[in-house]
Formats: structure tokens, C-alpha cells, sequence
């Protein structure tokens, strides 16, 4: 286990110093939560927070199905300004409560620096999206907070980038990070983007940290979200984070990539199946 104050902070940060991981795993508490170990972690929800009926029937759902965390986006950073922004700070009200009422933590993105005081009342895990991986305030200022964070790689970013990201968020004293893989931009178009499986086993041997995948917006496409999570289990990942939807044509983003929660259920039960194989429980 690594000490943030023997960590040396320079050009090569400590996970570039030679060390193996592999068998020297951390595990992060989010509560009575623990993401890393032998046992998957599994999250699960919609891309974006409609309304309190939707967020709590998915809760309802997804708890049933065996997740123990519900994601859902309050601040929704979109490539137009005209798309659907999120509910912001009523967004977050709304998936606390619906988390509270089934007995879920709550995994939710911030954008902003100026969100965190309000957004750590209501979030039980801080998300940093791809497009904010190097957006290096914000990475100090949640190292600031004592709030697990789930760092997702950007989707131009090297595996080392990625690292670097996450020690920017240690070096404020806050080692309770887990890494999210959610595909590259690659030249294949046939997916929204490109799952780099072989960043499990490379993040296996150079970062103590857990990772876990989301194989909804590596894919762009619902159809290959169950495959995809299953080849993520056999390659050691360490949990899922997958948008579910009650009813994805009409979500307000992302329709394409979310499953229904029947579809989850059906993944959550195969999952379990290749957890078994692998020697991990769920």
C-alpha cells in the first residue's frame, strides 16, 4: 500500500516507478461499500436524472437486479450547448432520495469546482467525466474533499495520462480513486468508441487502484453492452458501471446505449456466471 506522503511529486509520478501491482490490489470504502478485492462492483443507472419518477423506478430496478450503486447524471457535459444540461442541483436532490429509499450509494458527475459543496451533501462517490480527465483544478480540488472519486480515462488520453490525472487527485491527500475505462476514439465507427480491454491488465501492473469498465459508452450501442461486460469481468476488471433506462427511446441523451432494466438483469445473472469462473463473487 502506498503513503500519500512518501509519494514523490515530480515529471514521473509513483505509479512510473518500477513497481508490480498486481497482487498488491487497493480497495476503496465508499461507505459500507467496497470497490476492489474479490468481489465485482456493480453500478448502475440512467445517463442523465429525467425526474424523480424515473430515477426512482430505475433505483427500484436496478437495486432488485443486485447493483449496489445508482449512477445518474445531474450535470450533463454535452458537445452542444443545446442539449439536454441536466437537473443540476435538483437532479442530485432527487437521485439521493431515490438511492436512500432502496439502499444504494449514489455515483453522480461534477463539472465544476463550484458544484462540489453543494454536490457532496448528495453524493456518496464524486465522477469525473472523460471530457474533464485534465481539467487539473477540478482534479485538485476533489482531492481536497474526502469523497471517493470515479476518474474516467478521456477518450485521447494514454494510460500514463490517465495516471498522471489520478495523481493530481492524491497529491491534495485524497487516495480513495477508482479508474473507469470507457473506450478510446479510435478509427473503427462501427462503436461510439473503442473498449480497450488491455487496459485492465496494464492498469493491473502499474497502479494499485481498482478499475472498473462502462461498456455503455464504450460501445454507443446497447446490443454490445452484455458482450462487452463480460469480456471486461474475465479480463480482471473489478466492477461495471452501465446505464440502465426504463425506457431508453425516450431518454433525453445517450438512447442508444442504455439497456432496459430486464436486459440488466439478464447481464447481472451472466455476469455472475463469469465471475465465478474467474474466482470473483458479486
Amino acid at each position: 500500500m502506498f503513503k500519500v506522503n512518501e509519494t514523490k511529486i515530480d515529471d514521473k509520478n509513483f505509479y512510473l516507478n518500477g513497481q508490480t501491482y498486481e497482487n498488491n490490489r487497493m480497495k476503496v470504502c465508499v461507505g459500507d461499500q467496497t470497490i476492489g478485492g474479490n468481489t465485482l462492483t456493480m453500478i448502475a443507472g440512467p445517463c442523465a436524472i429525467e425526474s424523480e419518477e424515473q430515477i426512482n423506478s430505475i433505483a427500484v430496478s436496478v437495486k432488485k437486479a443486485g447493483a449496489k450503486f445508482l449512477r445518474g447524471g445531474a450535470y450533463k457535459p454535452r458537445t452542444s450547448p443545446y442539449s439536454f444540461q441536466g437537473l443540476q442541483k435538483d437532479g442530485l436532490i432527487m437521485i439521493k432520495k431515490a438511492a436512500d429509499s432502496v439502499g444504494l450509494k449514489v455515483v453522480s458527475e461534477v463539472t465544476s469546482e463550484k458544484q462540489l459543496d453543494f454536490a457532496a451533501k448528495y453524493c456518496d462517490m464524486f465522477q469525473i467525466g472523460a471530457k474533464n480527465m485534465q481539467n487539473f483544478e477540478l482534479l485538485k480540488a476533489v482531492g481536497r474533499y474526502k469523497i471517493p472519486v470515479l476518474l474516467k480515462r478521456s477518450f485521447g488520453a494514454k494510460i500514463d495520462e490517465w495516471l498522471a490525472a489520478a495523481e493530481y487527485i492524491i497529491a491534495q491527500g485524497n487516495r480513495n480513486i477508482v479508474l473507469c475505462e470507457r473506450g478510446i476514439r479510435t478509427f473503427e465507427t462501427s462503436t461510439r468508441n473503442t473498449l480497450d480491454i488491455s487496459a485492465i491488465p496494464v492498469i493491473r501492473e502499474k497502479s494499485p487502484l481498482p478499475i472498473i469498465i462502462d461498456p455503455s459508452h464504450a460501445s454507443g450501442k446497447s446490443k454490445y453492452v452484455h458482450p462487452l461486460s463480460l469480456a471486461a469481468i474475465a479480463a480482471g476488471a473489478d466492477g461495471l458501471i452501465i446505464e440502465v433506462h426504463n425506457n431508453p427511446k425516450a431518454a433525453l441523451c445517450d438512447s442508444e446505449q442504455q439497456i432496459t432494466p430486464d436486459d440488466y438483469s439478464c447481464l447481472f445473472n451472466d455476469v455472475k456466471k463469469i465471475a465465478n469462473v474467474v474466482g470473483r463473487n458479486i
